[in-house]
């Protein structure tokens, strides 16, 4: 469960850095794009450091998918073969 906390929280550090928000103003189901002002350029900004801190390669067809910190979480771990 530790593991887990502690990669939803990284995800959480590098998505609210981007979106130029504090981290505990991104909640875990928050639209990133309705409730933080996100555009695609910023979706993309997320998703290669996200790529670099996990050393994971998420195709950028996956970005639809991507609109929210639950949803980054589940598309990444699928990527990262995350079975924690």
């Amino acid at each position: 469960m530790a593991v887990t906390n502690e990669r939803l929280e990284k995800l959480r550090e590098i998505t609210a850095e981007v979106l130029e928000i504090e981290p505990y103003e991104l909640t875990d189901d928050g639209d990133f794009v309705e409730e933080y002002d996100a555009d695609s350029l910023r979706a993309i900004e997320i998703l290669a450091r996200i790529e670099k801190v996990f050393k994971v390669e998420i195709p950028q067809s996956e970005l639809p998918e991507m609109t929210n910190l639950k949803s980054v979480y589940a598309v990444v771990a699928n990527y990262a073969q995350w079975t924690d």
